[in-house]
């Protein structure tokens, strides 16, 4: 895999120089620990892993010694695996000296959710979120012009290179460092272990599943209807399991980092809104993978997930990049009673919105822009100024404005660089 630079790395550094602990978490397999060991090595730390059951062993021994005898800052890996014990040991070792840069722990697991630490370390840490590879980061470019769109600094004019069959490559291949490399066939293989090995050793060793047959279906549903709303009594019918069991599943799911959920974005608008969340497998790799589809299944026009996977991409490759750069921007979804939707609505502090629609279509037409247009005109009524630009994302070339604060642009105009007008 050749090296990709990772966007959170500035964040991790600036987070070792202010805090006496940071925690990176994420998926497995999402690069963490090579992140982590370019940190340590750059500022002359040292790494351990808790992966290691000698080292394990001698951690939970005596975890005082085991995290005094090493260089700072110094790297934990798999921190889950340590519990209580280690994680308070840290607490006690950085309460007597509170210089900062002292550890950086990183985990594969939600670490504000592990069942065996009760320890948050409040105060003390900061907490950062290392998701796949962004397509921003893959291609060399910087990311995250989203908040130029709050300016009205939506790219226009030019054309992009890229097709639709490219998009369709690029979400089966999914971000993860050592899949997106292989070949399809491989990656396949790649895939079933992966989600395999988290579900009966991560999953396994922090929860009590009773069924694990019953977890797998839970993780195929979610990335058969990934990029919907998490209707919960539909998929307890579905998958014949009582309500407590499928809330359980998907917090397990949650806390190893395989779904993320949107929320439903209210504002008191005259039509009722469903506060149901939109939930989206965290890699599109992963959900092609365990729906059975690959790029040229995706093709026709008439293939039912190519929309989801899309919206589904567009909505991580969001994620990412906020989470990266730190900017204070909140990612929802809008669904009202009246049959208009949103997939995307970004949510700056002060109110302020973007509105995105992601299409699989690379023939854009009118029609496409029909709900952003009528947000646009409801937020204008009953709060103005607040409705910035309202973004179509397609698969064709051009970006146009097509009408007042509305744009229709390439899904690469995510992370794409451009030497573009705005208009």
């Amino acid at each position: 895999m050749r090296h990709v630079e990772r966007h959170l790395g500035p964040r991790v550094r600036e987070a070792l120089d202010t805090f006496r602990v940071v925690v990176l978490h994420g998926a497995r397999q999402s690069g963490k620990t090579t992140l982590a060991k370019q940190v340590a090595a750059e500022r002359g730390g040292t790494y351990t892993t808790l992966d290691d059951e000698q080292t394990r062993l001698a951690a939970l021994e005596d975890p005082l010694t085991f995290l005094r005898e090493q260089p700072y800052p110094m790297v934990i890996d798999e921190i889950q695996l340590g519990g209580d014990r280690v994680v308070r040991a840290v607490k006690m070792t950085v309460d007597d000296d509170p210089a900062p840069g002292r550890f950086l722990l990183t985990g594969s697991t939600d670490f504000l959710s592990v069942p065996t630490i009760s320890e948050s370390l409040a105060g003390r840490a900061a907490i950062l979120r290392l998701w796949p590879m962004s397509a921003a980061e893959m291609n060399g470019t910087a990311g995250c012009g989203l908040t130029d769109w709050f300016e009205g600094r939506v790219p226009v004019g030019g054309a992009s290179q890229r097709t639709r069959s490219d998009y369709l490559e690029m979400v089966c291949a999914g971000g993860y460092p050592e899949a997106v490399e292989l070949n399809p066939q491989a990656r396949r293989m790649w895939f079933e272990s992966y989600a395999e090995t988290v579900m009966s050793r991560d999953v396994a060793a922090l929860a009590d599943v009773r069924r694990a047959g019953a977890l797998r279906a839970v993780l195929q549903l979610a990335a058969a209807r990934t990029a919907g709303e998490l209707n919960v009594a539909d998929w307890c019918r579905r998958l014949a399991i009582d309500r407590g069991t499928l809330e359980a599943y998907l917090g397990w799911l949650r806390m190893v980092f395989l779904v993320h959920e949107l929320p439903a974005w209210t504002r008191n608008l005259a039509a009722r809104v469903v506060k149901r969340p939109k939930l989206h497998l965290a890699d599109t790799g992963l959900a092609a993978a365990l729906i059975n589809v690959d790029p040229d299944a995706l093709r026709p026009a008439t293939a039912v997930a190519t929309g989801t996977l899309l919206e589904t991409f567009a909505a991580n490759e969001a994620a990412r990049q906020l989470s990266a750069s730190g900017e204070p921007l909140q990612l929802l979804h809008y669904r009202g009673s009246a049959g208009h939707e949103v997939d995307l609505v970004i949510e700056r502090a002060d109110g302020a919105v973007v509105a995105v629609e992601v299409k699989s279509t690379a023939s854009p037409g009118a029609d496409h822009l029909k709900h952003l247009a009528w947000m646009r005109d409801r937020l204008d009524a009953v709060s103005p100024d607040t409705f910035r630009a309202g973004v179509l994302l397609h698969a064709g070339p051009r970006s146009l404005k097509v009408g007042d604060r509305l744009y229709s642009a390439p899904i690469d105009t995510l992370w794409r660089p451009t030497a573009t007008r705005y208009d």
